[in-house]
């Protein structure tokens, strides 16, 4: 007789508490006992001294399906291996009190599936659904005891879920690879690994949820996409920070590179998060998106909306993509630049805020600019930039066609509001450019140098502009 899942999982913690519990059979019948095992059952110890890897590879391998870690200290040497297909429906689940201790190089759990198809249901072979369909990990603290341990690595699974759990001291917390389909990661916490908190490696994978979740202090990266075929990646709720060790690597808290990948990445949403920290690091980013793959088709379809971003070298940085909006976020601290885009098509930016808060006192050590380079075809509206220090411009545009930009408001910023290098067949309008600073000596609230065929009109400039004539249309 099956039960529910959350009737299960109450029968675990009840079993825990009493040795026994009895429910009701489904549809209203008589009472029965309901056998349910932990894996103390297949001799699992808990003292964190014992080594306790057979019995849980036992009670994986028993087909239990349920596998219940009560409070304790559970110790692994080697990774516990659930092959789906022969074990059928798995879940490892506590209750929030129990630890594993991976002693061991590798992952302490690797779920393996067989899944060859897409996340459409026609792929799905019926095997897939009846013994390897939404793999769950839940409830459970994993802690790496080993130079080369890591948390959980999944390859060829299907609806793979991992909630409520905490990885902190290992490589890798989450490791993706090879083939996964409609993964879940909720309410966790990866946390201070010295590798990537969630890392998609070189993996083909669509559908990806990351939602409500601490992903802070990973030395390399915090949620990482490298290469591969990925599609549909939804990061929202999430506070990621810090995410960068100083003496590593560039990287950011959100990074995806489509470089060495087959079909790159595409389909992104980033969304209502806290994103930040830390400027010490070199090449440090929030959020940095690369979407050329290895065949140069360019890849995008990104949103960056509706978060909080600073304290990084530079806060977004957009290279070699297509079909980007950057729209109602808070932008502050870049330290090299607050938005720094490259190479790029069909980009929207704005409204958004990019400003300099005199609270923050360490602000004053950040340029904050922002800089498109090479890039054609974007709009520019509604930005509010105040306060950028040190740059060339507060907004520079270089190498740059096709620009349209209205209704921006740039404020007290240092050498040259808006500057337009080398640009061409581009609007600007309805913008708000002035400077009301003490130390506004030499200030040029716009300055066109280079270029052709742009629209300069209707705009309010505190100072005199500098305009190459031969670049703007009579």
């Amino acid at each position: 007789m099956r039960f529910a899942p959350h009737l299960r999982i109450l029968a675990a913690v009840l079993v825990l508490l009493t040795g026994s519990v009895c429910l009701a059979a489904p549809g209203g019948g008589a009472a029965r006992d309901v056998p349910v095992r932990t894996v103390r059952d297949f001799g699992a110890v808990g003292d964190g001294a014992a080594d306790d890897t057979a019995a849980l590879q036992k009670a994986v391998d028993s087909k239990a399906g349920d596998i219940f870690l009560p409070r304790g200290t559970y110790r692994l040497t080697k990774t516990v291996v659930i092959d789906l297909d022969k074990v059928g429906p798995t879940s490892i689940v506590g209750t929030g009190a129990a630890t594993i201790v991976m002693a061991g190089p590798g992952p302490a759990l690797r779920l393996v599936g067989s899944h060859e198809g897409t996340a459409s249901p026609a792929t799905v072979k019926p095997n897939v659904w009846e013994r390897q369909r939404s793999p769950l990990v839940d409830g459970l603290e994993i802690v790496g005891a080993h130079e080369a341990a890591c948390g959980i690595e999944a390859t060829g699974t299907m609806q793979l879920i991992v909630s409520r759990t905490t990885i902190r001291k290992t490589l890798h917390a989450i490791h993706l690879v090879k083939r996964n389909r409609n993964v879940i990661v909720s309410d966790c916490h990866l946390y201070e690994n010295r590798g990537v908190g969630l890392y998609l490696d070189d993996v083909d994978l669509h559908q990806i949820n990351v939602t409500g979740s601490h992903i802070s202090y990973n030395g390399g990266g915090g949620i990482v996409v490298r290469a591969g075929n990925v599609r549909n990646i939804q990061v929202t709720g999430c506070d990621i920070e810090g995410n960068m060790a100083a003496d590593g690597p560039p990287t950011a808290n959100v990074l995806i590179d489509s470089t060495g990948g087959s079909h790159g990445t595409g389909e992104v949403a980033i969304v209502g998060c806290t994103i930040q920290h830390t400027h010490e690091a070199p090449g440090s980013a929030n959020v940095r998106f690369i979407g050329t793959d290895s065949g140069g088709v360019v890849r995008g379809n990104v949103t960056i909306a509706d978060n909080v971003l600073s304290d990084v070298q530079v806060n977004v940085h957009v290279a070699k993509a297509r079909g980007v909006s950057i729209v109602g976020n808070t932008f502050w601290k870049g330290y090299k630049a607050n938005l720094l885009v490259e190479n790029s098509t069909a980009v929207v930016v704005g409204p958004n805020v990019f400003d300099r808060n005199p609270a923050y006192q360490e602000e004053k050590e950040a340029d904050t600019p922002l800089v498109f380079r090479r890039c054609a075809d974007a709009t520019l509206t509604g930005l509010n930039i105040n306060g950028v220090r040190r740059a060339p411009a507060a907004l520079a545009i270089e190498d740059c066609r096709r620009f349209n930009v209205t209704g921006c408001t740039i404020l007290d910023c240092d050498n040259v509001g808006l500057l337009l290098k080398n640009v061409s067949d581009s609007r600007v309008s309805g913008c708000l450019i002035r400077n009301d600073g003490a130390d506004a000596k030499g200030w040029v609230p716009l300055k066109v140098t280079g270029g052709r065929g742009n629209q300069i009109v209707d705009n309010l400039l505190d100072g005199r502009a500098e305009i190459d004539k031969a670049a703007v249309r009579p």
